[in-house]
């Protein structure tokens, strides 16, 4: 379980993105979807993502925005992937995909495979994503999808392990399971969390 992808999502400060990194995170997450308390602009997420060594992947998050919106705020932020919650199609998928950017599709729907959107990672969120809810992914109705895909909603360090096991997961992502209080991140249960997805 060692090579378990781990994505630490909602980052807001540099401290955070520090932390992240320094405890072997693969991805970093920036919220720019509208209504989190965990959003920022384009401008604070090309500070953080400048801090990030190359070998980890900066991410946008992104929900029902336009893909004008999006690309333009990847592109001022910087980051080297673009996540998407809602009920985009392919076209969107073909649309971003710029050389070198990585597409994750978000979807609250546990079937199919990763790529039937041209999406080069799929992630299998809770119904209301950001919540912190965890839904049943350990349900016998739960199949897990083909490919390269994250189990997300409602991890933290207490679950992860349990959650990686039963599902076969490829990679997790977290945000409000890692924080002390709403969009607050704990550096403590950033590097336990991740600790804990590796077993």
């Amino acid at each position: 379980m060692s090579d378990l992808f781990v994505k630490i999502c909602g980052l807001k400060t540099a401290n955070d993105v520090d932390v992240a990194v320094a405890a072997g995170a693969d991805a970093v997450g920036f919220v720019f979807a509208a209504g989190s308390p965990r959003t920022i602009d384009a401008a604070a997420a090309r500070e953080l993502a400048a801090r990030v060594p190359a070998g980890v992947l900066t991410v946008g998050v992104f929900r029902g925005q336009p893909v004008e919106e999006v690309r333009r705020l990847a592109e001022e932020s910087g980051v080297r992937g673009v996540q998407l919650h809602g009920d985009e199609g392919p076209e969107c998928y073909e649309a971003l995909r710029a050389e070198g950017r990585t597409l994750l599709r978000a979807t609250a729907l546990h079937v199919g495979r990763c790529g039937e959107y041209g999406e080069d990672l799929l992630l299998i969120d809770a119904p209301d994503p950001g919540s912190g809810k965890p839904w049943n992914w350990a349900s016998r109705e739960f199949t897990a999808p083909e490919g390269r895909w994250l189990l997300a909603g409602g991890l933290n360090p207490g679950n992860v392990r349990e959650a990686v096991e039963t599902t076969g997961a490829w990679g997790v992502d977290v945000s409000s399971g890692v924080e002390r209080e709403r969009g607050v991140k704990s550096p403590d249960l950033i590097r336990a969390f991740i600790e804990a997805a590796r077993g």
